[in-house]
């Protein structure tokens, strides 16, 4: 199994064959993939790409891991019961003439990585089986540092637009970062769904990229590793938890959908009181809450009121007069309408006569 596989996360977890086939599973649609050769049997049509493995003389398979992984699957029974102490998975029983369909596979042999990458890419960015955004992003980050592509050139590559590839790969080295200093891991995250787009959306907005210090000149210029400073590695673990949660600390992530909770965390970050209200641990709803300011909450909650008001006296036909506790509903309404009048009344006349 290729522990460099651009469908992997980054994590704190061993990159053994079996974490590799687990992740794959969980993610990657594998149980597809598995029930088709088990019905259909292995169709030798495209070979895997594979490379040897100078250390300890294996070939690695560069392209073909969902492929090596079900053939595995198949095959050793011990590798499922490792598999299985990660993931449960659901591995259907085969007859012999499937099995034999297994015992040999075509493969195309390269001497170095960069040899595939231009056939990977192909086939994962722009082909018939397209990667999901992070994949495609560890991809383009790989391009970038082992390659020396500028972003104009991986952009034409992978179809997508200068700043957008740009975004995902400065993503991919905010994660890294996380990762190489301990600070945190996707394996920590809440939700088994990884939504990647949330962390490369939020770092195009300004109010996310100042509060991890990173500066303007890392926007425009070509993304570089490491982008947070040091100084602001707390931060960068606040942005993570707060995005994806954390099992560890068991704390829920923020961000419940994309829109709009990116971008009302985002601005919480540039208000020092939502600010505090998130480091105590309150919710993104009253730490957003607290940066508005009360004369907007007010006037829309007038607004508010008035429209549902109006919805009401538009709709009184529906009210048969049998139930007394609405008629006791619309006295306080009338109440808190009277206070509220009075109230702002006595601020508009004290407001005249200051301006006398």
């Amino acid at each position: 199994m290729d522990k460099e596989n651009p469908r992997l996360l980054t994590d704190n977890l061993r990159k053994d064959d079996e974490n590799i086939i687990a992740q794959l599973y969980r993610s990657d649609d594998l149980s597809e993939l598995i029930l088709s050769i088990a019905t259909n049997g292995y169709m030798d049509i495209e070979p895997l790409i594979v490379m040897l493995d100078e250390d300890d003389r294996k070939f690695i398979v560069l392209e073909g891991n969902r492929r090596l992984a079900t053939i595995r699957l198949f095959r050793e029974p011990d590798l499922v019961s490792r598999v299985q102490k990660r993931t449960p998975i659901d591995l259907p029983n085969i007859s012999d003439e499937i099995i034999r369909t297994l015992d040999k596979v075509s493969v195309y042999r390269v001497h170095h990585r960069r040899e595939a990458l231009s056939f990977i890419g192909f086939k994962h960015i722009n082909g018939p089986a397209k990667w999901n955004a992070y994949a495609k992003a560890t991809f383009a980050a790989k391009w970038l540092k082992e390659e020396g592509l500028t972003i104009d050139k991986i952009a034409n590559k992978i179809g997508d637009r200068h700043d957008t590839v740009k975004r995902m790969i400065v993503a991919i080295h905010v994660l890294e970062q996380a990762q190489q200093k301990n600070i945190y891991s996707l394996s920590d995250r809440k939700s088994s769904r990884f939504n990647f787009s949330h962390l490369y959306t939020a770092l195009s907005r300004k109010d996310y990229r100042d509060y991890l210090g990173i500066g303007d000149d890392d926007i425009r210029n070509e993304p570089r590793e490491n982008p947070v400073p040091d100084d602001h590695l707390k931060e960068l673990k606040n942005i993570l938890i707060w995005i994806y949660g954390s099992k560890e600390s068991d704390i829920e992530a923020l961000v419940k959908t994309h829109n709009p909770d990116i971008k009302k965390l985002g601005e919480t970050l540039s208000s020092d009181h939502g600010l505090s209200i998130l480091q105590a641990g309150g919710t993104l709803a009253e730490a957003y809450a607290s940066t508005i300011p009360a004369r907007s909450t007010f006037y829309s909650a007038i607004l508010e009121a008035r429209r549902h008001l109006q919805s009401a006296v538009s709709s009184l036909r529906g009210y048969d007069g049998s139930e007394k506790s609405y008629i006791d509903f619309a006295e306080e309404i009338l109440e808190f309408a009277q206070i509220l009048r009075e109230r702002m009344k006595k601020k508009l006349e004290e407001n005249s006569e200051s301006e006398k």
